[in-house]
C-alpha cells in the first residue's frame, strides 16, 4: 500500500488484516557508538561528572577487574566502583593509575583529549 492513508481504527471483524505501518523512530537510522576497542591496550581517561572528576580505566579482563579495581582504589585513596567492565575512581588519579601499569609491565595510555 504506497503513500495509503488510511488506518483501521476499529474492527469486529478479525478476518481483515491490518496494515503494518513502520514507525518513523525505526525507520531513522541511528548512528553507532565508537565502542572501547579490544586490542589489549588498557586506556585511562576523565570524565566530569556533575562537577567533579572520575577516572575511568578500560580494557581490562573480567577477571582482573575487581581485584585490579580494589588495589587501584586502595592506592589513590579515593573511594569508586567496578561495572560493565570499567573501573571508575573518584577524582583525577591519571598519573598514578598509569604509573601502577607501568610498574607491571603492563601498556596503559592516555585516553580522550
Amino acid at each position: 500500500m504506497p503513500n495509503d492513508d488510511r488506518r483501521l481504527v476499529y474492527s469486529t471483524d478479525g478476518s481483515i488484516p491490518l496494515p503494518r505501518v513502520q514507525s518513523e523512530r525505526k525507520a531513522k537510522a541511528r548512528p553507532k557508538k565508537p565502542g572501547i576497542p579490544d586490542d589489549g591496550v588498557i586506556r585511562v581517561g576523565l570524565e566530569r561528572l556533575r562537577g567533579s572528576h572520575l577516572t575511568l580505566v578500560y580494557g581490562l579482563e573480567a577477571r582482573e577487574l575487581d581485584a585490579v579495581g580494589k588495589e587501584l582504589r586502595r592506592r589513590c585513596s579515593t573511594g569508586g566502583t567496578t561495572k560493565n567492565g570499567i573501573v571508575q575512581l573518584q577524582g583525577d588519579h591519571r598519573e598514578r593509575v598509569l604509573a601502577y601499569f607501568n610498574e607491571r609491565g603492563r601498556h596503559a595510555k592516555r585516553a580522550g583529549g
